[in-house]
């Protein structure tokens, strides 16, 4: 289990997710083969590190494409992050993308209480 997040480790992922965030939707929806990616959730380490970062993607049809050209083009993203946020972080962490599947499963819950 892991320990609760610090202030630091809490402020930290919301600078990042804002970053993120704005970095991917620069790229534009073309990049993800017309698809919408959304910077759900970031977890960093309590070193800071390590950042987990979970995108939810829609249509989920999509999300294996998706996360595969983000994986492709992590090191450029992590640069451009370091260039957004040099002035607060001395060291940009190691990204590591996952897909949020918190979506999915609003969608499977809705659809069993329509039947």
């Amino acid at each position: 289990m892991e320990a609760p997040a610090s202030t630091r480790q809490l402020k930290v992922a919301r600078e990042l997710q804002k970053s993120l965030a704005e970095i991917i939707r620069s790229k534009g929806m073309a990049a993800f083969g017309g698809a919408m990616v959304t910077v759900s959730e970031v977890r960093i380490s309590p070193d800071l590190s390590v950042a987990k970062v979970f995108v939810s993607i829609f249509p989920s049809a999509k999300a294996g494409e998706v996360m595969d050209s983000l994986q492709e083009n992590v090191r450029s993203i992590r640069g451009e992050l370091g260039h957004k946020v040099a002035k607060q972080l001395r060291i940009v962490p190691e990204l590591v993308f996952m897909l949020d599947s918190s979506i999915d499963y609003a969608e499977h819950i809705d659809e069993l209480l329509r039947k």
